[in-house]
């Protein structure tokens, strides 16, 4: 069915709970007198209650009205919040520099507002020693302790033991924090035309990081928000 609703002549009933164009109660009304209404005010009669007895409408720019809230819910899908699930996965002897790259991805993912299920892979024998991973989860619990918690403490998972870390920040700040800084850095390149090269180029650095990222760094699925 339609979830359109039924406007002017589609409208079937012998009478209306009439609303006026700025909101105003105009009372139960015959059908007829509602239509010639709309007509008179260059409006649309626009059933907005038809369960109601009488159905209630409302005299108002349909196009108008179908635009605005077209615009409304593409605004409410833009600034819609989903948290994902990034993954990023270690060695239990990992090399210091390798543990500060990929802190560095699971802080960004954090700051980001997104969950981090970090996994330690273990192989041969390695898996005799299950209190190294243990060790670098604790470490990289409280590494990042000012931008996440241990959502679900660490546990092994055959080969493998993992951690899933969840931020403090909800994503709809984390999201809010993004534009805000867009548009600050926008408002400096107005200010500073200058600068606007260096911005440019500080942006293409950051867009190669971004590409070099570990295939692990990926999201690994959508949660609800």
């Amino acid at each position: 069915m339609s979830a359109e609703p039924r406007i002017n002549d589609r409208i079937r009933v012998p009478e209306v709970r009439l609303v006026g164009p700025s909101g105003e109660q105009v009372g139960i009304v015959p059908l007829a007198k509602a239509l010639e209404l709309a007509q008179e005010y260059d409006l649309d009669l626009v059933e907005v209650a038809a369960n109601a007895r009488p159905p209630v409408c409302k005299l108002m720019d349909y196009g108008k009205f179908k635009y605005e809230s077209a615009m409304k819910a593409r605004e409410a899908r833009k600034n819609q919040a989903h948290t994902v699930i990034k993954e990023m996965k270690l060695r239990p002897k990992i090399d210091p520099h390798d543990y500060d790259t990929k802190k560095g991805h699971v802080v960004r993912f954090l700051k980001q507002g997104d969950k981090v299920k970090i996994t330690i892979m273990f192989r041969g024998r390695e898996q005799s020693r299950p209190e190294l991973g243990y060790r670098l989860l604790q470490r990289l619990a409280e590494d990042v302790a000012d931008l996440g918690f241990v959502e679900s403490n660490p546990k092994q998972d055959g080969r493998n033991m993992i951690m899933v870390l969840g931020p403090h920040k909800k994503k709809t700040e984390a999201m809010a924090e993004a534009r805000q800084a867009q548009e600050a850095r926008k408002a400096d390149a107005k200010a500073n035309p200058g600068k606007s090269q260096n911005a440019a180029e500080s942006d293409e650095v950051d867009d190669e990081a971004q590409a070099e990222a570990p295939a692990e760094a990926q999201a690994e699925a959508p949660a609800e928000a």
